[in-house]
């Protein structure tokens, strides 16, 4: 269920991008309503959160006459057809098909099927291709032929969609790294010893208190090069990044990750140094409200610690929550962007 002060927030901005993820029983007159209902808003004491119509009426609630909170809008069918297309097709689908299919013109339904689900058609589709082939070459499957399986066109074409996000070729990436070059180093900072390791795309790895190592355990096959002067520079960048907090988004990032994963991963680098967001929050930011303890474990699954600053979320009643690398560290960061 989504977090009770995002959806009374959600209630009172009669927020519709929140339609369909929850409805609002209003305990003192006897009906449920959607977020986003013209209706006087009630007082928050007499107000219960439910995930559905279905879980309303079972405590007792009917329907809003005004809102229809039990019916589907046609926003919300339009996404969930366009979603069953792109998941059972076997090739790319355009755009304009798509928006021909529900209804609606090109530019709109690209706008409500971002502010439903947090991304484009076109990145959603991307993202099952990617997450499919990603599950075919941890498996015993041929690379060329998971990336066919995986409904992409040839393997230039899995190059192109996953060149920003892969540091290593997919074979390398099925066998452990083989092939790869990953170059790193252990550096100190006033939050301790602080692991950086790069491919040629970017940083794909930022820890604390970790060294060789961890890094040959999730690299076994990799080979792990110590760098030179273009790596010593990038490791300079990336230590001035996390000691004097500012925007780190000229550094390079190469992360792997759910389409899902990598959605919240973005939300996080929009937080504000010296600003905090909940999980609720960050859920809802990339169009999943209910999905807060999903966005609690992509948060978790985050490789490349402060530069995706996942140390920004906390727990809805304000408290620190958890940290891979410990609470201090994680206040430490909170508080040098606090100040500085």
């Amino acid at each position: 269920m989504i977090d009770p002060d995002t959806a009374w927030a959600a209630v009172q901005r009669r927020d519709k991008n929140y339609d369909g993820q929850f409805v609002t029983g209003v305990l003192s007159t006897g009906i449920y309503c959607r977020p986003s209902c013209a209706a006087r808003h009630p007082l928050r004491k007499n107000v219960r959160f439910f995930a559905g119509p279905e879980q309303a009426e079972a405590a007792g609630l009917r329907a809003c006459k005004r809102c229809a909170p039990g019916h589907v809008s046609r926003d919300e069918a339009a996404v969930a057809k366009a979603v069953t297309m792109i998941e059972s097709a076997h090739e790319r689908i355009a755009l304009k098909t798509l928006a021909v299919a529900v209804g609606y013109s090109e530019t709109h339904f690209q706008r409500v099927f971002k502010r439903k689900l947090g991304v484009s058609p076109a990145a959603y589709a991307r993202g099952l291709r990617a997450d499919k082939a990603r599950q075919e070459l941890s498996g015993e499957t041929r690379v060329t032929d998971a990336i066919y399986d995986a409904g992409y066109s040839g393997p230039s074409a899995f190059y192109r969609d996953n060149e920003k996000r892969l540091g290593m070729s997919p074979s390398a990436w099925k066998n452990g790294g083989q092939g790869a070059v990953i170059h790193w180093s252990v550096v100190d900072t006033y939050l301790g010893r602080m692991l950086v390791a790069a491919t040629d795309k970017g940083v794909c790895r930022l820890s604390f208190n970790e060294g060789e190592a961890e890094l040959r355990a999730r690299f076994p096959a990799a080979t792990l090069d110590e760098g030179g002067a273009e790596f010593a520079a990038l490791v300079a960048d990336v230590v001035a990044a996390v000691e004097r907090p500012s925007d780190a988004s000229h550094i390079p990032l190469d992360v792997q990750g759910t389409a899902f994963q990598e959605a919240v991963w973005a939300e996080l680098q929009k937080i504000p140094p010296g600003e905090t967001r909940s999980y609720a929050e960050l859920a809802a930011a990339v169009g999943k409200p209910k999905a807060y303890r999903a966005a609690g474990s992509a948060n978790g699954a985050n490789n490349i610690a402060v530069l995706i600053p996942c140390h920004r979320v906390i727990a809805s009643d304000g408290s620190m929550g958890g940290y891979a690398y410990g609470l201090e560290i994680k206040e430490k960061l909170l508080e040098a962007e606090k100040t500085g």
